[in-house]
């Protein structure tokens, strides 16, 4: 009888609890108005207080995801309109840079980790440096490895394309000691540079005669291809030279380095003697001794840099103003690269991840 009483009044608490209800409902429609248009009203405030989109990105920031292992490079394709990554794992990640930004393949093919990639000028071919000693010629359109560039007996720190016109030409750099440049129309050698110590960074200049490099021993070589030999040594890093990027109008390089300085040279055949203009600070390198890139602006206004403490530097060219510290990742930031027609910066990490984070 007890438990039949406790059920009665349950039930009959809970209907006066939905009459309650139903009776303030009925009573409060303009309250309950009110209180959707203020929620809506804070939601366009809120959006109003974005700042304006600069970018096609679908979000001002994108997160891919999908390496097995650190990703030591990652570069825009010179439309803009898909990107590669690589790194420890081995697998070359295209993805579409718009959208949704799917994973659209991944090649295959290096036996070791890959150091460096880079587009050929129409876009058609990428060129990879890896540490299984070999070089990589990839057809995009057929997603597969056409040219396999064997000569270097250690591992292939750094290469560089062309800017000229097809047949581009491709030049690496190795801890063998040498600099080779290599025809992509032929599978071997076609120029072997000899330098006395490991070779970390090259690129080719605006005409692609000369070739730039950076080395354990601090210094940067400005090489002459037809006759084999140094034509201008630059110095002013005390630390290993990590990353070369010759400036959009060919007449300056940029260098990063160990020493936790971003420098900018003057290549042109005339330069004054002291040809470092600006050194950039900020930037740094830890113990895992990463080959840390860093990259122009396509116009040339800005210079970014990767960093070991997990940050992005931004800095204006002219000024040497940080303009931007840009925090995300969990890792060293290995590589960035600027897209060609957007303000959008690109960036790989050791945390296996990418951003794409449009720029103001």
């Amino acid at each position: 009888r007890g438990s039949f009483k406790l059920s009665y009044y349950n039930e009959y608490k809970s209907y006066l609890s939905n009459s309650m209800s139903i009776e303030l409902l009925k009573r409060a429609p303009d309250e309950l108005e009110l209180a959707a248009k203020k929620i809506r009203q804070d939601v366009v405030e809120a959006d109003n207080n974005l700042p304006p989109r600069t970018s096609d990105l679908a979000s001002p920031i994108m997160h891919l995801s999908g390496h097995g292992a650190e990703i030591l490079c990652c570069k825009f394709s010179p439309t803009g309109d898909i990107l590669a990554s690589s790194g420890f794992d081995r697998h070359i990640f295209l993805w579409n840079v718009m959208g949704e930004c799917e994973n659209i393949a991944v090649l295959t093919g290096h036996t070791g980790s890959i150091q460096q990639l880079c587009f050929t000028g129409d876009g058609k071919d990428l060129v990879t440096a890896s540490s299984d000693k070999t070089l990589g010629l990839w057809d995009l359109e057929m997603g597969y490895r056409v040219r396999k560039f064997k000569a270097h007996h250690s591992f292939v720190n750094s290469c560089n394309v062309s800017r000229s016109s097809s047949p581009y030409m491709v030049c690496s750099g190795s801890d063998d000691n040498t600099i080779r440049i290599w025809d992509t129309r032929r599978r071997h050698c076609v120029k072997t540079l000899q330098n006395k110590y490991q070779v970390t960074a090259v690129c080719f200049n605006d005409k692609a005669d000369n070739v730039i490099s950076g080395s354990i021993d601090n210094s940067l070589k400005i090489w002459d291809i037809k006759h084999g030999e140094v034509q201008t040594e630059m110095k002013g890093h005390v630390d290993t030279v990590t990353s070369l990027s010759l400036s959009p109008d060919g007449n300056f390089v940029l260098s990063n380095s160990m020493d936790n300085t971003v420098r900018m040279w003057d290549v042109r055949p005339f330069a004054p003697a002291n040809r470092c203009l600006k050194a950039f600070v900020g930037a740094q390198h830890n113990f895992e001794k990463n080959l840390i890139k860093c990259c122009w602006s396509p116009h040339g206004t800005k210079v970014i840099c990767g960093s070991s403490d997990r940050m992005v530097y931004v800095w204006e060219t002219n000024t040497r103003k940080l303009l931007y510290k840009l925090p995300g990742h969990k890792g060293s930031v290995n590589d960035v690269d600027c897209h060609p027609t957007q303000p959008v910066l690109l960036t790989g990490s050791s945390d296996k991840t990418i951003f794409l984070g449009e720029l103001q």
